[in-house]
């Protein structure tokens, strides 16, 4: 993780800024120089779990994150996946909402995990490369430019073909499309590509590639668990699967809710085993989920109970709870500003005088901190402080007094209370 500002880019920075300012969400890279606060529990994925599962064929690992809406799940799930890059693991971050992607639809749930797959950047700031079907290309070319065309072609036809896969289907297509890839077979290339994304083919395209079976609700997960082993058998360090569950999922019918129940219980039971290798599964809900969800499903209950949360005592616990940090809710506020401001700086060109920023950002952590919305008051801090900013380069700078900062929170609360709703306004 970054430890120094000089590491931080004008153009990254940028990106950060518009990212949590204008919708506060995350953003796509970069998040470390913004994250305080749960570096202990990065620490211990990054030293129990990333480490130890990489290139580990019988290694996988489920954990459960707990925090409310606006309180930091998706924040921390992109940190995640930032530690999961650097360990060289493929990573697939995917939001579950009841209409577009409900975990208990397991054909949605594969095609948003094959198109959202995405490999580690090759630096801070550079485009990774998403979706299945574009890494597998990446890793058709690495092959033949260290190999050369005959050479990976073969180990498409004796290795990749041959690794280990529940389903054969998959294995099947997709080796093929490799080598259709490679051998510039465009036919056979685009009949195997929307297969492999999870898109609807007719079987009768699909047959005489040797691929029999389709994604369907009955198969999904198994081609989900067939994705895991073949990247893991292709030499890919590991595989970390972040599913970030919204509010309102908890809406869903009770027949769905078992589907869901059903379907993460089986995922716990198969960490450990060779059917999930080298793989991270994080699941975020709100919560309301362990409290009034979980107890319903006495086996999915009985699987993620512990005595207490994750933590240096207790590595081995399947729930985070991000609502126990390692800084007080002020300080955690005043450190978030501390870095927004450094990267606001980075971003514009402009210096404030450090005195009175430092005085402004300690009145407006210490004012929030006293107040309790029922919205997230990280998210609220973040894009008032932004603003905030942005109104000290344009308008002079000045000292601010507690009414004054009392209005500014209240003002960002009743913008944040309007927009609460709004599916894509994801947590910070």
């Amino acid at each position: 993780m970054p430890t120094t500002h000089e590491e931080l880019q004008p153009e990254l920075a940028q990106h950060i800024i518009s990212r949590v300012g204008e919708s506060g969400q995350p953003p796509e890279q970069g998040i470390t120089h913004l994250n305080v606060g749960n570096n202990s529990y990065l620490a211990i994925l990054d030293r129990e779990y990333l480490a130890r599962l990489k290139h580990n064929p019988r290694g996988s690992s489920f954990k459960l994150v707990q925090g409310y809406y606006g309180g930091g799940k998706t924040h921390f799930l992109y940190c995640v996946r930032d530690l999961a890059w650097k360990h060289g693991f493929l990573t697939a971050l995917v939001n579950l909402s009841p209409r577009e992607c409900p975990y208990d639809d397991p054909v949605k749930v594969y095609a948003a995990v094959a198109v959202n797959l995405t490999s580690p950047p090759m630096g801070e700031g550079v485009e990774p490369t998403r979706g299945l079907t574009d890494i597998l290309r990446d890793l058709a070319d690495d092959r033949m430019t260290a190999m050369g065309e005959e050479r990976a072609l073969h180990w498409i036809t004796r290795t990749a073909a041959r690794v280990s896969a529940e389903s054969h289907s998959f294995r099947k297509a997709a080796a093929s499309f490799m080598a259709a890839y490679l051998k510039g077979d465009e036919a056979r290339e685009a009949a195997l590509e929307p297969w492999l994304l999870g898109e609807p083919v007719p079987q009768s395209e699909t047959r005489s590639l040797g691929v029999f079976e389709a994604i369907e609700p009955a198969t999904g997960f198994k081609m989900l668990r067939s994705l895991s082993q073949v990247i893991s058998g292709y030499g890919f360090p590991g595989i970390a699967l972040l599913f970030d569950e919204v509010d309102r999922n908890l809406s869903l019918t009770s027949r769905k809710m078992l589907a869901v129940g059903d379907n993460l219980r089986q995922v716990v039971d198969l960490c450990g085993q060779a059917r999930l290798p080298s793989t991270l599964f994080l699941y975020a809900v709100p919560p309301e989920f362990l409290r009034n969800v979980v107890p319903d499903y006495p086996a999915l209950d009985q699987r993620l109970k512990s005595p207490v949360p994750l933590g240096e005592r207790s590595p081995q616990a399947a729930v985070i709870d991000l609502e126990h940090l390692d800084l007080s809710p002020e300080e955690l506020l005043n450190r978030i500003g501390e870095r927004l401001l450094h990267i606001f700086e980075t971003a514009t060109g402009w210096r404030g005088d450090p005195d009175i920023q430092a005085r402004n950002r300690k009145l407006l952590a210490q004012t929030l901190a006293e107040y309790t919305f029922e919205v997230s008051h990280r998210r609220l801090f973040v894009k008032t402080y932004v603003d905030f900013l942005y109104g000290q380069r344009n308008d002079g700078e000045t000292q601010i007094s507690a009414r004054d900062a009392g209005g500014l929170i209240q003002g960002g609360y009743t913008l944040l209370e309007s927009t609460a709703d709004e599916e894509e306004f994801l947590d910070v």
